[in-house]
């Protein structure tokens, strides 16, 4: 088989565990023909591509061949094969993008522009992280003022399985990653993306939490901006801040996590505004308006009521998210306490913290397991629930 002919084949195979076999069997006998860098470049798509499609362990023997065909011809750096296989094996993202970095670095090198861009668009259009120029991840803009970080980037470890919520919320955070996953054909379809989303309720009823999970779910960094460093005591600086924050935004595919949103877009007819909260008002619809970048854009606010009515208009969901009802919060004690206390003991507790938020009861949870450590047990009794019972609503929530 032709080289050329080997490469365009290996960029048609398609990312599904049923194509697994056939991948492998038709690169192995294009591997006796191609060339050796050919051979490495290759073996960069394929593995990539399982990586993404979630079904590399399915093809361990195909890739313990081809390794060794790579390692025997010196043309693939090891430390790259071992990066992979342990970015799979821990769920380590950053690590995967960048060993996917310095491959798609040597390709471009090679002057295989054409199979690094297609390493590109696989990681973008199967919905998990794309590639940025630099390695590590570059750091987020500051402000001139204060020298602090306008954002702080993590890798949140909580998944949209892990979070209680209503099914109808649950549903409506679910289709946001899903259709991230399908960006590709809405963009060929001329049918807008959505990026820009809008999370309210009660404080501790897990916004923050819920950004972090589509985060996880799409394999992307949190990038949540601060505040207290966005917010500038210099004339004009605040606008500025956002303006850097919403270029970063831009420069890859983050989930973009904007938290006490209300900070920054309060009514514009405030009393107590001298103008510089209309300027920041006014710089938040603009940027929000015009985003067009691969990053998804989550607003959390406690305070619906103060947002801007116009700033609403901007979004392309919205999603509310209440406080847990009887049963949410039951479920929630019944993983903490691992099923070790009955469905009916589990059900009363929960109508002692109704009207509570979920960090309520995580911290109701957390504070009788910790009683039960402390004193030497391995499991809660009823002092341990009676006192953090007592602890958790005599503090204030909302």
């Amino acid at each position: 088989m032709p080289c050329s002919k080997f490469l365009t084949a290996l960029i048609e195979i398609r990312a599904s565990s049923a194509s697994a076999c056939c991948d492998s069997s038709l690169s192995e006998r294009a591997a006796r023909t191609a060339s050796p860098s050919l051979v490495a470049s290759a073996f960069h798509l394929l593995l990539v591509r399982a990586t993404i499609a979630n079904y590399t362990l399915k093809i361990v023997p195909f890739i313990w061949y081809f390794s060794l065909v790579a390692a025997t011809l010196h043309c693939m750096a090891g430390q790259q094969l071992k990066d992979l296989i342990a970015a799979y094996r821990d769920r380590d993202d950053l690590l995967f993008r960048r060993a996917v970095q310095v491959i798609i670095q040597e390709e471009e090198g090679k002057k295989h522009v054409a199979l690094a861009r297609e390493l590109k668009r696989l990681l973008a259009s199967n919905g998990g992280p794309v590639v940025f120029d630099e390695i590590p991840l570059p750091e987020p803009p500051r402000d001139r003022d204060s020298s602090l970080p306008l954002a702080e980037i993590s890798a949140p470890r909580r998944s949209l399985s892990d979070l209680v919520y209503p099914s109808d919320v649950i549903d409506e955070l679910r289709s946001i990653p899903n259709e991230v996953a399908h960006w590709s054909a809405l963009d060929a379809a001329g049918v807008p993306r959505r990026n820009r989303f809008l999370f309210y309720g009660p404080p501790g009823c897990g916004k923050t939490t819920a950004a972090g999970a589509i985060a996880t779910e799409l394999g992307r960094p949190l990038v949540t901006a601060r505040v207290e460093g966005l917010i500038s005591s210099y004339l004009g600086e605040t606008a500025a801040n956002l303006r850097s924050l919403f270029d970063y935004a831009s420069s890859g595919a983050f989930v973009v996590l904007l938290d006490e949103f209300d900070s920054l877009g309060k009514l514009r007819d405030d009393p107590t505004d001298h103008g510089e909260l209309r300027r920041i008002v006014n710089a938040v619809l603009q940027l929000i308006d015009a985003y067009r970048g691969p990053s998804l854009i989550i607003a959390a606010t406690n305070h619906p009521q103060v947002l801007d009515s116009a700033l609403w208009r901007r979004f392309d969901g919205i999603v509310e998210i209440p406080l847990p009802g009887q049963d949410e919060i039951a479920f929630l004690l019944f993983r903490l306490f691992r099923g070790e206390i009955s469905a009916e003991a589990l059900h009363q507790m929960a109508s002692e913290l109704i009207g509570l938020p979920h960090a309520a009861a995580e911290s109701f949870g957390f504070a009788a397991l910790r009683s039960a450590v402390i004193a030497g047990r391995t499991h809660v009794d009823s002092d341990d629930l009676q006192h953090a019972m007592r602890e958790t609503l005599a503090r204030r929530w909302l």
